[in-house]
C-alpha cells in the first residue's frame, strides 16, 4: 500500500481546505441564526444555497462520486481524506459540495441501476443540487439490523407493484427539496433468503406515501428530518423496479461500503475538530493554580486521541485502499472494522472535550454535543456495531473451518 496521496488528491485537499476555511466555518454562526430565526426546523436558509454556489465556482461538487461523467472521478483513496475535511463541519461542508447521505448513495444507485428515465427525472437535479432524495429500509416492528426480516409488502399487480408498510429513519425525507425516494421491501417471500428484498425509485408525493413525523436524534431536529413513512397502497410501475425484482440485497451492497468510507472518514474530521477544541480549552482555562493543559489525565488524553486518530485513519485508508484495488467483497473484513472503530474513536474524544469544556460542553455554544448525539447514532446507522462485529468474527473463524488449524 502506498501511503502517499496522488497530486489530484492533494490538490482537492487544498482547494477544499482554502473553502472551509474562507466560507464554511465563518458561516457556521449564519447558519444557526438563520435556522433559528425561522422556526422551522426544515427551513432551507439563504447560507446554504451561498456555500453551494461558492462550491460549485470552485470545482468543489459532487466530489463523492468515483465516475467521471458524474463527478470528479476519484477513487475511495483520493476521496477519503476529502471526507474528513468535510466532517470537521458535518452539518454544512457535505450539503455544501453536494456530498451529503443519503443522496451520494442514492447518486450512485440511480447511475449503476437506474433507467434512462431515472438518470434524466432523478439523477441529473441531484448531481445539479436542485433536490434531495431519501432511502427507505428501516422499519418500527422488526429488527432492520437483520436486512432480512425486511417486511413491507411489494405484490405484483399487472404492469404495476402494489407498496404497503411502514418505515422509519428514513434520512433526507423532510428536507423541502427531497423529491424522491428509494424504496427496499419483500417482493418474493418464497425465495432464497438474499433473493426477496427489491428496490423501487418512488416519487415522495406518490399517492399512498405518508410521511407520520419526524424522529429526533437525542432531541436534534435535523433539518434534511428523518422520516416516520407509512406506504398505503402506493402502486409502483414495473419499470421503477431497479434491477429487477429481487436485487435489492446485490443493490444494497453496491451502495452501503464506499457510503461507509464516507461515514467513518467524516467522523475522523469530527475527532480531529474535537481534539482541537480539547487543546484550545486545555490551553486557556486554568484550575487549581494551573492550566488545564498541565494536569496529567489532559495530557493523557491528548496523547491517547492523536494515537487513536491516527489507527483508525490508517486502517480505513487501508479499506478504502482495498475497495479500489480488490473490490469491496474482498475489503469486507476493514469495511466491517472501520465502521466500528471510527465512531467509537470519535465519541470517545468528543467525550473527553466535553469534559475539558464543563458546562460549555454540552451547550449549543460549541459543536461538541451536537457531534456526540450524530456519533452515538452513527454505531446504529448502516448497521450496528453489533453485526458488524459479527462479520468480522465469522471472517475469521471461516478461515479456520477451511484449513482445520487449531489454537
Amino acid at each position: 500500500m502506498d501511503f502517499a496521496f496522488s497530486p489530484r488528491c492533494l490538490e482537492f485537499q487544498d482547494r477544499l481546505v482554502g473553502f472551509m476555511d474562507a466560507h464554511v466555518y465563518p458561516a457556521e454562526a449564519t447558519y444557526a441564526q438563520q435556522m433559528a430565526e425561522s422556526g422551522d426546523p426544515h427551513f432551507d436558509p439563504p447560507i446554504i444555497e451561498e456555500l453551494k454556489a461558492e462550491a460549485k465556482s470552485r470545482g468543489l461538487w459532487n466530489l463523492f462520486h468515483p465516475n467521471p461523467q458524474y463527478g470528479a472521478g476519484l477513487t475511495n483513496s483520493e476521496y477519503a481524506p476529502l471526507a474528513e475535511i468535510m466532517g470537521r463541519s458535518a452539518g454544512l461542508a457535505p450539503e455544501a459540495t453536494n456530498c451529503s447521505a443519503p443522496d451520494t448513495g442514492n447518486m450512485e444507485v440511480f447511475s449503476l441501476f437506474g433507467t434512462d428515465e431515472h438518470k434524466e427525472r432523478y439523477l441529473q437535479p441531484l448531481l445539479d443540487g436542485t433536490i434531495r432524495s431519501a432511502f427507505a429500509m428501516t422499519e418500527p416492528d422488526v429488527a432492520s439490523s437483520d436486512a432480512t426480516n425486511i417486511q413491507m409488502s411489494m405484490v405484483r399487480d399487472g404492469d404495476d407493484w402494489v407498496l404497503n408498510g411502514r418505515k422509519w429513519w428514513t434520512s433526507g425525507a423532510l428536507h423541502p427539496n427531497c423529491k424522491v425516494l428509494i424504496v427496499m421491501g419483500k417482493t418474493d417471500p418464497d425465495a432464497a433468503a438474499h433473493a426477496q428484498q427489491s428496490m423501487m425509485v418512488v416519487p415522495i408525493d406518490a399517492p399512498g406515501v405518508q410521511l407520520v413525523r419526524n424522529l429526533p436524534v437525542f432531541g436534534y431536529q435535523d433539518r434534511e428530518g428523518h422520516a416516520e413513512v407509512v406506504f398505503e397502497n402506493v402502486r409502483v410501475p414495473d419499470a421503477d423496479v431497479l434491477a429487477g425484482a429481487g436485487s435489492g440485497f446485490m443493490i444494497g451492497q453496491a451502495r452501503l461500503g464506499p457510503g461507509r468510507i464516507h461515514h467513518c472518514m467524516r467522523a475522523i474530521g469530527m475527532a480531529e475538530r474535537a481534539l482541537e477544541l480539547l487543546c484550545e480549552r486545555a490551553s486557556s482555562r486554568v484550575a487549581f493554580g494551573k492550566p488545564l493543559a498541565a494536569q496529567a489525565n489532559i495530557a493523557d488524553w491528548v496523547a491517547e486521541a492523536r494515537i487513536e486518530i491516527e489507527m483508525t485513519r490508517l486502517l480505513t485508508l487501508k479499506a478504502a485502499w482495498l475497495m479500489d484495488t480488490v473490490g469491496n467483497k474482498q475489503a469486507r473484513t476493514e469495511i466491517a472494522a472501520i465502521k466500528v472503530a471510527a465512531p467509537n474513536m470519535a465519541l470517545k474524544i468528543v467525550d473527553r472535550a466535553i469534559q475539558v469544556h464543563g458546562g460549555g460542553g454540552v451547550s449549543d455554544d460549541f459543536p461538541l454535543a451536537s457531534m456526540y448525539a450524530h456519533l452515538r447514532t452513527l454505531r446504529l446507522a448502516d448497521g450496528p456495531d453489533e453485526v458488524h462485529k459479527r462479520t468480522i468474527a465469522r471472517q475469521e473463524l471461516g478461515r479456520y473451518r477451511k484449513t482445520g488449524k487449531s489454537a
